[in-house]
């Protein structure tokens, strides 16, 4: 291949050669070929950042080096691969894995794309494919929440946690939602949770126990890990679920299983793409997260945009705990659609 036919085959990317903090992040020139059957090529308009490109990063999850990270896009379908049929040339498309996403372009297979419906711009799906496909496995499929139930959500404020208050508002769910500012609590009532409880406080538990009459409630979905698992456990209620999805404060420790005997106690650690491992279980998913946010059950707040070449001040800002709602990258010269 010659030199001008390899340059315009060259886009932007962020690359990982090793495990590490934000430096680690490399923007640079990458090679996109052509793609093969069952796959198509796909010009991103918008990159979502999710907490676990952060534990790819730095190694808590473990990957091959080197990688392209993000795991979220949305974007327009430029060529398709022999053999595919789930999508054409021009479709508006959006999905959730597999990696690659931190790129002006990439190759994809097919069938793991989702057409993006109108009322929904690319923004917004990128923002939301990935973090409402978690909530909807979350509170439909982890563990089923009921009108009328009380359960508790931590980081009530981030990208998963407000789709979750929303959603499960929506259903008829009690929320109690844990958050670290008081900006951050505004923003939780404004998504329906009907209680706040701030981790400064350091009277979760108490607190609980005070809205529940005692009972505790019926599931927790704990984000957080390590800071949050004990308290998480004291609040259930006999029989109740802990959901865990995230680790932002480290692992967990090694559990007993006789933690969970005092009160007959169910432990769940989800992966989304367990639940979406064949094309009919990815559309009803993903299908219900576009739906929603094109009804306007979820309210997706992309706060925070960065151009793809800042992505390593989107990393730390989100470690730092700096923003709330989503964070979209936009390839740099993109115009935000």
């Amino acid at each position: 291949m010659g030199v001008e036919a390899i340059r315009a085959n060259m886009v932007k990317a962020v690359k990982v050669y090793e495990f590490g903090g934000v430096e680690k992040l490399k923007y640079e020139d990458v090679e996109i070929g052509s793609p093969q059957p069952g796959y198509v090529k796909i010009k991103h308009t918008a990159i979502g950042v999710n907490f676990i490109d952060t534990y790819f990063r730095n190694g808590h999850y473990k990957t091959e080096l080197p990688y392209i990270p993000g795991v979220e896009g949305a974007g327009t379908v430029e060529e398709v691969g022999p053999g595919v049929t789930e999508v054409n040339v021009g479709d508006r498309v959006s999905y959730a894995g597999p990696m690659g996403a931190y790129a002006e372009e990439r190759l994809i297979v097919a069938d793991k794309l989702i057409k993006i419906p109108n009322g929904v711009d690319d923004i917004t799906a990128a923002a939301v494919v990935l973090k409402g496909s978690t909530a909807q496995v979350l509170l439909h499929k982890a563990f089923k929440v009921e009108k009328g139930q009380f359960i508790l959500i931590h980081a009530a404020a981030g990208g998963v946690g407000s789709l979750m208050v929303q959603w499960a508002t929506h259903i008829g769910a009690k929320v109690i939602a844990c958050v670290s500012t008081n900006e951050k609590a505004e923003q939780a009532k404004a998504d329906g949770a009907q209680h706040i409880v701030l981790y400064s406080d350091k009277n979760l538990v108490e607190r609980v126990k005070e809205i529940t009459n005692g009972a505790g409630v019926s599931v927790v979905y704990d984000s957080v890990g390590k800071d949050t698992f004990q308290e998480s456990l004291e609040c259930l209620a006999i029989r109740g679920s802990f959901v865990s999805f995230g680790q932002s404060s480290g692992p967990l420790d090694p559990i007993p299983i006789s933690a969970l005997a005092s009160k007959s106690l169910f432990l769940t650690r989800p992966s989304l793409f367990h639940y979406t491992v064949t094309r009919e279980d990815l559309e009803e998913v993903s299908g219900a997260v576009l739906a929603n946010a094109a009804s306007g059950v979820l309210k997706i707040r992309v706060n925070h945009t960065y151009p793809l070449s800042q992505v390593a001040q989107a990393h730390a800002d989100l470690e730092a705990r700096k923003t709330t709602g989503s964070i979209v990258l936009i390839p740099d010269g993109v115009k935000k659609v």
